[in-house]
């Protein structure tokens, strides 16, 4: 079991790693405005759950694979690039749609879809993977035993607060875009704003060196 001390100075720390906007969080407001608030939460949700995968492989082992090798790095890191840079071209090409769409509740994005495309990139962000991988095992508490479930705890725990703090992003961004949907010209230019924001994030993630 991870001692309390350990528990409450990871938390101190995730609390402020994650209060610095990072790739996960210009994600999400890139998300909030094409999508607004709900795709924002959801697209929050599912990006948790893609860390989760990672989490749940760092504590088995198979993320020290990925992050010390180069091929698999590489591999995980254009993947996740290149869903961001298409997500964004999805974004800009359906904004017009999208925002006639707001004005007819029973035309909208299936959640499991939003979640879905959320859980692939936190699935397939590299950063993450090296982070949970050069950070969790500082806080076990290796002669208690049960490491796996001590870095999952770790993992959940960081993963409970970036859930917090990204839907408060996500709720922030997307309450903006409201107010810029009024008006079709404004609202189509948010869209192409988080829609670049997007493939700019895809941009700089595969432009990044390997191991950065």
């Amino acid at each position: 079991m991870v001692p309390l001390s350990n528990l409450l100075a990871f938390s101190l720390a995730s609390v402020v790693l994650i209060a610095v906007p990072g790739p996960s969080v210009l994600f999400v407001i890139g998300r909030s405005l094409a999508l607004g608030w709900k795709g924002g939460v959801l697209t929050v949700l599912g990006n948790a759950t893609g860390q989760l995968v990672q989490v749940a492989a760092v504590a088995l082992g198979l993320g020290i694979v990925v992050a010390q090798s180069v091929i698999l790095f590489t591999v995980v890191k254009f993947a996740g690039a290149a869903y961001l840079v298409y997500l964004g071209i999805q974004a800009i090409r359906h904004r017009h749609s999208r925002i006639e769409a707001e004005h007819q509740p029973a035309h909208s994005t299936p959640w499991r879809r939003l979640v879905g495309e959320g859980a692939v990139v936190g699935a397939t962000n590299p950063k993450s993977v090296v982070f949970f991988v050069a950070v969790l095992p500082q806080f076990v508490d290796y002669a208690s035993g049960a490491i796996p479930f001590q870095l999952g705890l770790l993992g959940s725990v960081f993963l409970v607060i970036a859930l917090v703090s990204d839907s408060m992003w996500a709720i922030a961004a997307g309450t903006a875009r409201r107010w810029f949907a009024r008006s079709p010209g404004r609202g189509s230019a948010v869209e192409v704003t988080g829609g670049a924001l997007m493939i700019g994030l895809g941009g700089t993630l595969a432009l990044t060196g390997s191991k950065s």
